[in-house]
C-alpha cells in the first residue's frame, strides 16, 4: 500500500500523511497490537494542549530488572517536564554504583530495586502533520543508526519529544517469544 523503499514505519505514515489534511498523525508502531484508545488518547492530548509540540510518546515504568537490561525494550530518560532527553536499548539512566549480580539474583517479588525514574518507551508517535513531513525527509543521524531508534532522529536535530508517563504494560512484539505471548493471549480469549 506504500512504497516499498521506505526503511520505517514513520516513513510509511509520512507517505500516507501526505495525502491527509489533519493537523495530527499518530502512528502506532506493528509491536504493538493490543494497545487502547485511551492510552492513544493520552499521547494526543500534549500536541492538543501545546500547538507549538511537534511530536509526542508515552513512558510507563519499569519494574522489572529483566525489563531494563533487555535490548528489545527501549528505555527512555526525560528532563524534569517529560521532554526526553535519550532513548536507547541500553539499561539507562545507569546508577553509577549499582550493582547488578545484586539485582538480578533477588527473588522476584522482592522491593523495588530499580530508581525510580526507569522508563520503558511505548510504540506510539504523535506527529504534527507538517513536522512529520519534515522528519522524514531527514536523513538518518548517528545515533538514529547506532540504537536502531527513528526517534533519535528528531532529538539530534534539536526537536522536543513530549513524552506522557502511562499506567499501561504493554504486551510487545519484538521477538518470536513475544509473538507466542500474543498468540496465547488471544486463546484465551475464545
Amino acid at each position: 500500500m506504500t512504497s516499498p523503499t521506505h526503511f520505517t514505519g514513520t516513513d510509511r505514515v509520512a507517505e500516507v500523511s501526505q495525502k491527509l489534511k489533519s493537523d495530527i498523525i499518530v502512528n502506532v508502531q506493528g509491536d504493538e497490537p493490543l494497545i487502547t484508545g485511551s492510552i492513544l488518547d493520552k499521547a494526543i492530548r500534549p500536541l492538543l494542549s501545546d500547538d507549538t509540540l511537534p511530536m509526542s510518546t508515552l513512558m510507563t515504568r519499569i519494574e522489572e530488572v529483566r525489563d531494563w537490561l533487555n535490548p528489545h525494550i527501549v528505555k527512555v530518560v526525560v528532563d524534569q517536564k517529560n521532554f526526553a532527553l535519550y532513548f536507547s536499548r541500553s539499561p539507562i539512566p545507569f546508577p553509577r554504583d549499582l550493582n547488578i549480580g545484586r539485582l538480578e539474583s533477588r527473588p522476584f517479588g522482592t522491593s523495588r530495586p530499580l530508581p525510580q525514574r526507569v522508563f520503558k518507551h511505548i510504540g506510539v508517535y504523535v506527529f504534527r502533520r507538517k513536522f512529520l513531513l519534515t522528519f522524514s525527509k531527514m536523513k538518518p543521524t548517528p545515533l538514529e543508526k547506532l540504537e536502531k531508534l527513528e526517534q533519535l532522529r528528531a532529538l539530534e536535530n534539536g526537536y522536543r519529544i513530549k513524552v506522557t508517563p502511562v499506567n499501561y504494560e504493554p504486551i510487545c512484539v519484538d521477538t518470536p517469544e513475544d509473538l507466542q505471548k500474543i498468540v496465547n493471549y488471544f486463546s484465551t480469549l475464545r
